[in-house]
């Protein structure tokens, strides 16, 4: 299908205190589970796009050449002024175009989603989020935890461990 990645991940990328974990997650343990356990291929921006590359093209290129788009809902995305430039493209290729599916995965309690774009809401209404939970925290790298196996259940079926 001329892809060359299972995901690409968005995640808020201001770095504050709260976005320490978020980062640990997109770039150790998202990578430990879904690459090293389950054989997935991650495009994640600051790992896979590089420093002196138009970022607004290669963020197109890496999307259009991803199966599946992976959002982390964080207070910090959502309450963020700037709408990052990948969500737009991001929600514009999921919904617009309806080529490539979207997995929300909420990091934190969101509560309403009244501050969600729309596009969002629309996604989480027709599909609903996977909700990170504090107890993964104590054993975040088990593959068979119901979280990473509901993570994996939306993946593309190709690289599904047998």
């Amino acid at each position: 299908d001329g892809k060359i990645y299972d995901a690409y991940v968005i995640y808020p990328k201001n770095h504050t205190s709260e976005a320490n974990f978020v980062e640990y997650f997109v770039y150790q343990v998202m990578p430990d589970i879904l690459e090293n356990k389950c054989g997935y291929k991650l495009c994640i921006y600051g790992r896979d796009i590089y420093p002196g590359e138009d970022a607004a093209s290669a963020i197109e290129k890496r999307m259009q050449k991803s199966r599946r788009l992976i959002i982390l809902l964080t207070h910090q995305l959502i309450n963020s002024k700037e709408n990052a430039y990948d969500q737009h493209i991001a929600l514009y290729n999921a919904l617009i175009q309806n080529d490539t599916k979207v997995i929300l995965l909420e990091m934190e309690t969101i509560g309403t989603y009244g501050k969600l774009q729309e596009s969002l809401r629309f996604i989480i209404k027709q599909q609903g989020t996977i909700k990170w939970k504090e107890e993964h925290t104590v054993h975040p790298q088990s593959p068979n935890s119901k979280f990473w196996k509901q993570v994996r259940y939306c993946m593309p079926l190709t690289n599904w461990p047998s």
